[in-house]
C-alpha cells in the first residue's frame, strides 16, 4: 500500500477531487495548509503600508492506495493541477506498512 500526498493551489481542489474520483479513488483526506516553496510568498499593500505574505494558503490531499493504482493517482492529479507556473505544488509517495479499519478490525487492503 503506499501513501500519495499532494500539495496543491486551492483553486485546483475541485478539479483534482473530480480528476480522483474519475479515476476509481473514493477514500481521500483533504487538509487545508499554509506554506511556500520557491515562490517564497509576494508583498502585498494594506491602507497604505507594505507587508509581506510568507505562507500562502494550500490544500493537502492524502490517499492511501494499493500499490498498482500509484500512476493512476499521480496521473490524475498531475492532469487536473498543473498549470506551468511556480506553486503548482508537490506530490509525495511513501510505503504503508499497515491499515486497519476501527469499525471492524479489517487489516491492510481490505481496510482502504
Amino acid at each position: 500500500m503506499l501513501k500519495i500526498e499532494a500539495i496543491l493551489q486551492p483553486s485546483k481542489l475541485d478539479a483534482v477531487k473530480d480528476a480522483l474520483l474519475e479515476a476509481g479513488i473514493e477514500g481521500m483526506t483533504i487538509l487545508e495548509a499554509r506554506g511556500h516553496g520557491r515562490q517564497k510568498g509576494h508583498t502585498e499593500f494594506y491602507r497604505g503600508r507594505e507587508y509581506t505574505v510568507d505562507l500562502l494558503p494550500k490544500v493537502k490531499i492524502e490517499v492511501v492506495v494499493i500499490d498498482n493504482l500509484k500512476e493512476r493517482v499521480i496521473q490524475a492529479i498531475i492532469g487536473a493541477a498543473r498549470t506551468g507556473r511556480i506553486g503548482d505544488g508537490k506530490i509525495f509517495v511513501s510505503k504503508i506498512d499497515e491499515a486497519i479499519r476501527i469499525r471492524n478490525d479489517e487489516r491492510g487492503e481490505a481496510a482502504l
